[in-house]
């Protein structure tokens, strides 16, 4: 069989034969289904926790008054409860046996929330680990996040940032999203799955290295308070845990189905891999239930 690099495999994603990308039909519905009822469980379980966790930090920590830390946990908090709102059309679609609404506006909508908010997240679990890298790790130097964190707006400009890397997905299919073809449209799906894969692995390079160097850390001090320490590793520790398990199968999930996509021999596996890849972008929703977890590490007043 063929073997593809990364550029080949951008280059070679199919624009010409929507009949793969835009069909919306679940070939399972059995297991659609039970994509559904796991969506259900998730759903009922973590709108009550998130909407909790958003009280204590507005009523009881007042987050705004505090450490910087608590205000990117107030926005991932928040990520989480936007993302949260999307799951109930995602139910919907599923037990109609539809992988994305066949209405335009609606999955064009869906993949905007879902691609803003799954960033956001990402985009605040890394910064509250690099936040914690320099406070362990370089406590006494001058770094730029520090500056920043001075600035009572850096949040919002966070999520400003993230929103040109949403513009890719409403440009062309993704997945079954039937929207108007292009004559750029080769441009476009390449900047759209780069979007999708630097989004999860850069961050996940940054985290794996502020583990590193945090435990690191840990072992070399042999006076002092090390409680703070073990804090600060248990805090990358979970953050590692939850974002290895909900953003990188889905990751691997991608790349595997776009080979298969692009594979000739391979096409007879692409309602497989798109089940896999389904089933696996659920298990992400599991995020909005693990947070709390990096919560407790983080503040000691949330306990």
């Amino acid at each position: 069989s063929a073997t593809f690099s990364f550029a080949d495999l951008m280059m070679s994603l199919p624009t010409t034969t929507p009949t793969n990308i835009t069909d919306c039909q679940a070939d399972n519905p059995v297991l659609y289904k039970f994509y559904a009822a796991v969506m259900i469980v998730i759903f009922i379980l973590a709108l009550p926790l998130n909407a909790s966790v958003l009280y204590l930090f507005i009523f009881k920590l007042k987050f705004w008054k505090s450490n910087s830390n608590n205000i990117f946990l107030f926005n991932l908090v928040l990520a989480d409860i936007l993302l949260l709102i999307c799951l109930p059309i995602k139910i919907h679609n599923f037990i109609n046996e539809q992988r994305r609404s066949e209405e335009n506006f609606i999955c064009k909508g869906m993949l905007f929330m879902l691609f803003l908010n799954r960033g956001a997240s990402i985009a605040f679990l890394t910064v509250t680990s690099i936040d914690r890298y320099y406070n362990v790790v370089h406590p006494g130097r001058k770094n730029l996040l520090k500056a920043l964190k001075k600035f009572p707006y850096i949040s919002i400009f966070i999520w400003v940032l993230l929103l040109p890397l949403t513009i890719p997905t409403m440009m062309r299919n993704f997945d079954c999203c039937n929207s108007l073809s292009s004559r750029n449209t080769k441009a476009a799906d390449i900047a759209r799955e780069i979007v999708f894969f630097t989004q999860i692995l850069i961050p996940f390079v940054i985290l794996v290295y502020c583990t590193v160097r945090i435990v690191n850390r840990l072992k070399k001090k042999t006076v002092g308070d090390k409680t703070k320490l073990r804090r600060a590793v248990l805090l990358v520790t979970a953050v590692m845990v939850v974002f290895s398990f909900c953003f990188l199968p889905c990751t691997i999930a991608r790349m595997v189905l776009l080979i298969v996509r692009v594979n000739e021999s391979l096409r007879d596996y692409v309602e497989n891999a798109e089940a896999v890849f389904d089933g696996l972008m659920v298990l992400s929703y599991l995020d909005c239930l693990l947070d709390p977890v990096v919560y407790c590490f983080c503040s000691t007043k949330f306990k």
